[in-house]
């Protein structure tokens, strides 16, 4: 089921942050503009810190009594906007059903899966249509036409472009920026899962995904930022779609992101594009082999 308290668990999660970091928490109108988040919803905040035994809240004194606790935090899967489930239950459909051409999803079924109501689902999935993927029928159905090579191919071309151009504003960003610590946590995830490939390498899809929105977020160009979630979608998913050599492939993938990595990290723009484009050349090659 959606979840209807996704800003306050979200906004809960980052003020254990703020709360491992101080032995004193701000005052509530402070609280509000550092969360981006009502005067409502801190005090729902405060609530529940104090019910875990977290903080004595005393009017304005919050003093803190214990450190956050991994079981402290809501689940990340909980925190996630509704766009965000609609579109995990979407695909989670599709690689159910194979992804073969002419599989149908009814939006009523997928809303009822979701817990939602029909309007946010049909919305999504019409903007999934204008790519061509689906097509809407009559009786609120809708109609997968497939994944074809032509398909791919205008997509990775079209990527390459982008993101050949938010590499670039990547490695520009201010030093103090806070997409650098991102990547920091980002290239620590790629090493731990490495260290555990045998066992980990099918979390590489998420990471991957995490990895490039990061990039194509520092263009701060919205057309850009907002294609790139289809784009996400197709090369998210197509890792599970296709299963051979699924090992080998995400941990080449994974090396050359790390690649990609060291190379925004130089801010070198000649070594920038030479990595970026290695690494697109060969995503483009496994998205090509995924659907033959």
């Amino acid at each position: 089921m959606a979840k209807q308290n996704t800003v306050f668990k979200d906004a809960f999660n980052r003020c254990l942050k703020l709360l491992a970091e101080t032995s004193a928490l701000p005052s509530e109108p402070e609280l509000g503009a550092t969360l981006g988040v009502s005067r409502t919803t801190i005090r729902a905040i405060l609530t529940r810190m104090e019910e875990l035994q977290l903080i004595s809240w005393d009017k304005r004194a919050k003093m803190v009594l214990r450190q956050p606790r991994a079981d402290d935090y809501y689940p990340a899967e909980e925190t996630d906007s509704l766009s965000d489930i609609i579109e995990r239950s979407f695909m989670r459909r599709i690689l159910a059903g194979g992804a073969e051409p002419g599989m149908q999803i009814n939006e009523l079924e997928l809303a009822r899966d979701i817990g939602t109501g029909t309007t946010s689902v049909r919305e999504f999935l019409i903007r999934f249509s204008r790519f061509g993927l689906i097509e809407k029928r009559p009786n609120s159905h809708w109609v997968l036409k497939g994944f074809t090579r032509e398909f791919a191919l205008e997509l990775t071309e079209v990527r390459e472009m982008f993101e050949l151009r938010s590499a670039a504003s990547f490695a520009a960003l201010d030093p103090d920026h806070p997409a650098w610590l991102e990547l920091e946590k980002i290239e620590a995830l790629h090493h731990e899962i490495l260290a555990d490939i045998d066992n980990r390498y099918n979390e590489f899809s998420e990471l991957d995904e995490r990895f490039h929105l990061l990039v194509h977020r520092s263009s701060s160009n919205r057309f850009i930022v907002d294609f790139y979630d289809i784009i996400a979608i197709v090369f998210h998913y197509h890792y599970q779609w296709n299963k051979t050599n699924a090992r080998e492939r995400n941990a080449r993938a994974m090396e050359e992101h790390l690649a990609y990595i060291a190379a925004l990290k130089t801010r070198d723009a000649a070594q920038v594009e030479a990595a970026c484009r290695r690494h697109l050349r060969s995503a483009r090659e496994t998205l090509l082999q995924s659907i033959q």
